[in-house]
């Protein structure tokens, strides 16, 4: 610890205060953050000497509590009700595209720890200066839409139980992760860390409820192209799901001693995310099945969606009072859902351009919920849609992140060795980027040919069908990491960086 940082608590650690020359920050948000005892530090890197993280339960629990939330439970019921899938491919879906789309996150988790600096700073190294700008302002706007989607299983739930105003669920569940977002790293690490636990308890309590119901069907597995195309859909909402989180993955390890070695990240990582997501997509699922042999339930989940379906199979002739307890228990997973999200959403922010770095980011969080609040509101009317939609849309953008990043990291810097972050904000010692903006663009080019939106269908996918099949982020991934790989040495030797 250095002489300015007046506590040598594992707490205090987590502040900015040595950033400045008098011992004080500046301004009234991170005044008040001290008092708070939350973390006021932004996208400034954290040195090896604030590095006093060394709980290994934090790699495995920050992504493990929030896909044991409701929203992943409304994930996997898309499936059998908008896809039209049987179980058992749903099932083989989610195994296989969680584990692969669990992989960028974990590789990404173990630059947090090795270099201090956030996901969206590494970018500027990934994919250059120019793009590494671009990727923070869609991150951003990933973390707000998500925190948007992922409030609304959980309002749907509270609605069922009474009258309930879809705006006041919005409002609480926005207003508890905020408080809890802004306390910073630590605070989100051991909520994240203890939250799962009810929410694993009540989805036994789910399984057992649903396998006494007798509603629960197999399904048939159909082939043609429509169904060809209904699964590839599906994949590409699973991959967008799990892999979404790339592109904040580091932020959450900036605090690990940077000497700890690396699988020691990745591997809890992947567990952590991969092995939660196919446990409640698969149990997702399961409930989405029993709504094509009882119309009570089917009417429920047309009605309110995943939270009015969960409410059918706890509440309504099955465990009524307890059931309910359940349901608002289930319905806070939101919080630890949105938490991460929240807290990348200022980085992204500040990452965005140098003079928005100023502006604290406590300030950019509580700015970021609120106005994922004013999108959950609207979305609220159309999840299954808004769901869907947003989730390949995420799949997009983190697949040309994805591809781009890699081509950076395996073929141009050969690895961790390549990197000179001693000073990141200069950006001579950066590449340009426009290796990146090129690539970048020809993803665009392989998305719009390739992509099943419910309002736009590409020439590619319309070849699987009706109604169309979803294979962009397959074709992003090689198209960016082949372009840049051809597009690259050129930016090198003209720009000698």
């Amino acid at each position: 610890m250095t002489e300015k940082n007046t506590s040598a608590s594992y707490a205090q650690s987590f502040s900015s205060v040595e950033e400045y020359p008098d011992d004080a920050p500046k301004n009234f948000i991170d005044k008040l953050g001290l008092l708070l005892n939350a973390e006021i530090r932004g996208i400034e890197r954290v040195p090896d000497d604030l590095r006093e993280d060394k709980s290994m339960w934090g790699p495995l629990t920050i992504f493990l509590s929030p896909n044991l939330a409701i929203a992943a439970l409304g994930s996997g019921a898309l499936a059998p009700t908008v896809f039209g899938l049987d179980f058992w491919t749903s099932v083989i879906i989610i195994i296989v595209w969680s584990l692969i789309g669990a992989l960028p996150v974990a590789f990404c988790a173990t630059f947090g720890m090795k270099f201090g600096l956030r996901q969206q700073i590494m970018s500027r190294y990934f994919t250059g200066n120019i793009m590494g700008r671009v990727f923070a302002f869609f991150n951003a706007i990933s973390c707000i839409g998500w925190n948007a989607i992922n409030i609304i299983p959980s309002v749907e739930l509270l609605s069922s139980m009474g009258p309930l105003p879809p705006w006041a669920g919005c409002l609480i569940l926005v207003i508890l992760t905020c408080v809890i977002a802004i306390l910073g790293y630590k605070y989100i690490h051991i909520y994240e860390r203890y939250s799962g636990i009810p929410n694993f308890i009540i989805y036994l309590i789910l399984i057992a409820r649903l396998a006494k119901s007798g509603n629960f069907e197999f399904g048939t597995m159909d082939t043609g192209k429509a169904e060809a195309g209904n699964v590839l859909t599906f994949i590409a909402l699973v991959f967008g799901f799990v892999a979404g989180w790339t592109p904040s993955s580091a932020d959450y390890f900036v605090y690990i001693p940077s000497n700890t070695p690396s699988w020691r990240i990745f591997v809890p990582v992947f567990i952590g995310l991969s092995v939660p997501c196919i446990f409640t997509l698969i149990l997702g699922a399961a409930c989405g099945m029993g709504t094509l042999g009882n119309e009570e339930w089917a009417a429920a989940f047309e009605k309110d969606s995943i939270g009015g379906l969960v409410y059918q199979i706890l509440v309504e002739n099955s465990l009524h009072g307890f059931g309910k307890f359940c349901c608002v228990i289930l319905a806070l997973s939101a919080i630890a859902n949105n938490l991460p999200g929240s807290y990348s959403l200022s980085l992204s922010i500040q990452a965005l351009w140098s003079p928005l770095a100023k502006f604290p980011r406590i300030g950019w969080c509580i700015a970021g919920n609120f106005l994922s609040l004013g999108l959950s509101i609207p979305a609220y009317y159309v999840f299954s849609q808004a769901m869907s939609n947003f989730f390949s849309i995420i799949g997009y953008n983190v697949s040309i992140y994805i591809g781009i990043t890699l081509c950076e990291h395996f073929i141009f810097r050969k690895g961790f060795g390549g990197y000179d972050i001693t000073n990141f904000e200069d950006r001579k010692t950066l590449p340009v980027g426009l290796a990146g903006l090129f690539a970048f663009c020809c993803g665009v080019v392989t998305t719009v040919l390739s992509m099943n939106q419910t309002w736009y269908s590409g020439v590619i996918s319309q070849t699987f069908g009706k109604y169309g099949g979803e294979i962009s982020f397959e074709l992003n991934i090689f198209t960016t990491f082949i372009v840049y790989a051809i597009v690259r040495p050129f930016e090198k030797k003209y720009f000698k960086r």
